[in-house]
């Protein structure tokens, strides 16, 4: 099996275990102690703030189906990284946040994490995370492995009273848009699609309509039919960037029409649909979110792709960096 570690300090280690180990592509996340002097440290000693250790846990996970940068988005949602003596009600050196790199690649794309978070604004004070290089890790005793899951009343009763809970919901409820690396195809690996309950709550009733039956939109009468803004457009259930206002297609349309997608990879075309002059439906790679269809028309790619607005969400080219589509301000220079 195709394996590599990862190690993160995000305070209490249940809740961290929790966050990692539902993942599609992680084999084992296990709670423990590392940073520290002590060899062999017990829970003990390390709560009481003797060792220098921090709870942490070690995340094993297959790359070929979960990325690292996929991992730290994870993390960073996970945590309040401006804190900088503990996390919500567990206070002291025990309980700081830490990212810990086994390599150079770990630190580079854990330094451009946190470089992308603190450009977004989304935290009105300075981001108190650490970027440390592994220490050995110490695996916590045997009744704290699992602890989500073992002893569930517990834990959730600890993970809401904690302030964790609360805190979390309250920073991405309202930025659930933003996303750290989505100009990297294999970031997406690992995303997980909401149930199709949260999609009904999450999406109006003709984005859910036509993104998850295949409806379709009435022409002329849909959000960016006739918009001419510059920005990219990303998928409204996912995020993943599908076109730019640059390919915007510049006949009369009566959708959204593009000449080709933002990224090679950003749309796949899902088959044939039935009717007369109709074309090829296209999908978004990784939500697979109903888009619209690609024709074969004189354009300079020989394409248009007529997407409808409600698979749609746009994002004016001053609010890149704000929801993290850094990578496509250069776009527009």
């Amino acid at each position: 099996m195709n394996m590599e570690v990862a190690i993160f300090a995000g305070g209490c280690f249940w809740c961290m275990e929790e966050a990692f180990e539902r993942l599609p592509g992680i084999i084992e996340a296990i709670s423990g102690y590392t940073g520290g002097w002590v060899e062999n440290p017990t829970y003990g000693l390390v709560s009481a703030g003797e060792t220098g250790h921090r709870e942490a846990v070690k995340v094993i996970y297959d790359p070929s189906k979960i990325s690292y940068e996929r991992l730290l988005e994870v993390f960073w949602r996970n945590i309040d990284p401006t804190d900088p003596h503990g996390q919500f009600a567990d206070r002291g050196e025990q309980y700081k946040t830490a990212i810990f790199y086994l390599n150079e690649t770990q630190k580079g794309l854990a330094e451009e994490s946190r470089r992308r978070l603190e450009l977004s604004g989304i935290f009105g004070e300075p981001i108190a995370t650490e970027i440390l290089p592994a220490k050995d890790f110490y695996p916590a005793e045997d009744y704290h492995q699992g602890y989500y899951f073992r002893f569930e009343t517990n834990y959730r009763h600890y993970k809401l009273y904690s302030g964790r809970l609360g805190f979390i919901k309250s920073v991405w409820e309202k930025n659930r848009h933003f996303r750290l690396f989505p100009e990297r195809k294999h970031y997406w690996l690992g995303w997980q699609k909401p149930s199709n309950s949260e999609l009904r709550r999450l999406l109006t009733p003709l984005q859910y309509r036509v993104t998850q039956l295949g409806d379709t939109e009435p022409a002329f009468k849909n959000e960016y039919w006739n918009n001419h803004g510059e920005g990219i457009y990303v998928d409204i259930v996912s995020g993943e960037p599908l076109f730019s206002s640059l390919d915007k297609y510049e006949g009369e349309a009566e959708m959204p029409s593009f000449t080709k997608p933002l990224e090679e990879w950003a749309v796949v075309e899902a088959g044939e649909c039935g009717g007369f002059l109709c074309g090829r439906e296209v999908k978004s790679r990784f939500a697979r979110s109903h888009l619209g269809h690609v024709f074969d028309e004189e354009t300079p790619t020989g394409k248009r792709y007529r997407i409808n607005s409600a698979s749609l969400r746009f994002i004016p080219r001053e609010e890149l960096r704000k929801y993290g589509y850094i990578a496509y301000e250069r776009l527009f220079l």
